[in-house]
């Protein structure tokens, strides 16, 4: 067996690919270091089974070098980049006529797990709309910002963007123009009427100047407010309202889907109020709502707590 100290041929092939990376391809000296480690641990783990030189190399030693990575408790990430740096040696040992078959062609790369969007409860959002307090007319424009957020799963740039004949309070729905300026008509309910009209009738005359602007939301000089302006004055109110989790205006708009979806609207509609251009984008917020439902069963259903009670006793 060879040894997996540095000494065998394919630690040399190893040598070679960095160098061709390093002077050949001209990549930064710092991808060429981490290609380095990564087929370092690679190489150490091949020359313990038996590869001493680069035809020694397998699709089925690359494949258990992945799945000892995973039980190593790697991240997908990592796991998907040693696989990145495997096939670009690989590749190398191809062109070169070290190997006759590249093994790692058709290794399945790490599948990168989906990142499902941070939700609110139905409880810590009303915490969180709650906080605007008072009758000033930033609280009252902000209490507004919070709500329409919140009911209509409006993007921070579309609710900026949204001038005053933008909201149809009296028909209770607002227009807005979402990614690819494509407009779409999302309906919105009474407590958010409510809040743009008290904003419409005492917060925004306030702020605005002299000369007439047509935007819905106004910063302290009378001019249209920006989203940072709209981020800050979230996390504030977060703090306020002791939501320790990390807050953007997205967090609304992902609990707005969500919440939606768990009280049985319709996957399309969701779609549709949300101004996604495929379904699929909306469908990771199924995710969310099957996990919770699986809370719940675990939590109610007698046969599941008998189980629970057998397993604590």
């Amino acid at each position: 067996m060879a040894r997996p100290d540095g000494s065998s041929a394919l630690a040399s092939a190893r040598e070679a690919f960095l160098t061709y990376a390093l002077t050949e391809r001209g990549l930064a000296r710092h991808s060429v270091e981490a290609y380095a480690r990564d087929l370092a641990d690679f190489v150490t783990f091949a020359s313990r089974r038996g590869a001493a030189r680069p035809r020694d190399l397998s699709r089925a030693t690359i494949t258990l070098y992945l799945l000892a990575l995973r039980r190593r408790g790697r991240a997908a990430s990592s796991v998907a980049r040693r696989l990145a740096a495997i096939r670009a040696w690989t590749g190398f040992l191809l062109r070169e006529g070290a190997i006759a078959d590249d093994p790692a062609m058709d290794v399945a790369p790490a599948r990168l797990p989906q990142r499902l969007p941070g939700v609110l409860t139905v409880g810590e959002v009303e915490r969180l709309l709650a906080q605007p307090h008072g009758t000033s007319p930033l609280a009252v424009r902000d209490r507004a910002i919070l709500e329409l957020l919140y009911a209509a799963g409006l993007r921070v740039s579309e609710l900026v963007a949204l001038d005053v004949g933008d909201v149809r309070l009296e028909a209770e729905y607002v227009r807005c123009l979402g990614k690819g300026s494509k407009e779409r008509i999302v309906p919105i309910g009474a407590p958010a009427v409510r809040a743009v009209q008290r904003y419409l009738a005492h917060g925004r005359p306030a702020l605005a100047t002299g000369r007439l602007r047509p935007a819905l939301f106004l910063n302290r000089r009378g001019g249209r407010l920006t989203r940072q302006s709209v981020w800050m004055l979230l996390r504030a109110y977060a703090a306020r309202a002791n939501l320790r989790r990390p807050l953007g205006p997205h967090t609304l708009r992902h609990s707005f889907a969500t919440h939606l979806l768990e009280g049985g609207a319709d996957l399309r509609a969701v779609q549709e109020m949300l101004g996604h251009a495929s379904v699929a984008t909306t469908q990771r917020y199924t995710h969310l709502t099957r996990a919770r439902l699986r809370d719940v069963y675990r939590r109610a259903h007698p046969r599941d707590q008998m189980a629970i009670g057998r397993r604590g006793g």
